[in-house]
């Protein structure tokens, strides 16, 4: 068993000026869903996307449009909404207060959601790899200059 505090959990940027937080997931050894929980600004957004799993969603707090290929389906606190595999979908906050909901997704689907699939997501990755490289380097090069490298 284990018991968490979300708000001990970081967080880190998700889709437009949201955060989100994985509250159980593979490093928990949660052993079929990850649990996460996004906090999205007023006029912020979930990212615009679809995926090959369905989730379920649960609204906290707030208020907003779920927006996808049947339009912009209105939701408040207390909501429980499903998404069906591959619908396109961004959840919007339209009002005035921060919105909060839990997501529940397969493990899988925590990977495939995390915002680093699809071409954008690749230059992402990308991106990181050539930032270690160069930090790397750096450290290399700034211990061989005082005399400490091996």
């Amino acid at each position: 068993m284990l018991i968490r505090n979300i708000e001990e959990i970081p967080s880190f940027p998700y889709g437009e000026g949201a955060s989100k937080r994985v509250i159980f997931g593979d490093q928990e050894k949660a052993p079929t869903f990850a649990m996460r929980v996004f906090d999205v600004p007023p006029g912020g957004a979930s990212s615009d996307h679809s995926h090959e799993f369905e989730h379920e969603v649960l609204i906290l707090r707030g208020e907003g449009v779920l927006k996808g290929a049947w339009g912009n389906a209105p939701f408040s606190e207390g909501s429980a909404i499903l998404i069906q595999p591959n619908e396109t979908h961004q959840l919007v906050n339209t009002g005035k207060d921060p919105l909060r909901f839990v997501c529940i997704v397969p493990l899988r689907g925590e990977d495939a959601d995390c915002g680093l699939s699809g071409p954008s997501g690749r230059w992402r990755v990308i991106a990181l790899i050539v930032v270690v490289v160069v930090i790397v380097g750096l450290l290399v090069w700034g211990f061989s200059t005082r005399g400490l490298a091996p």
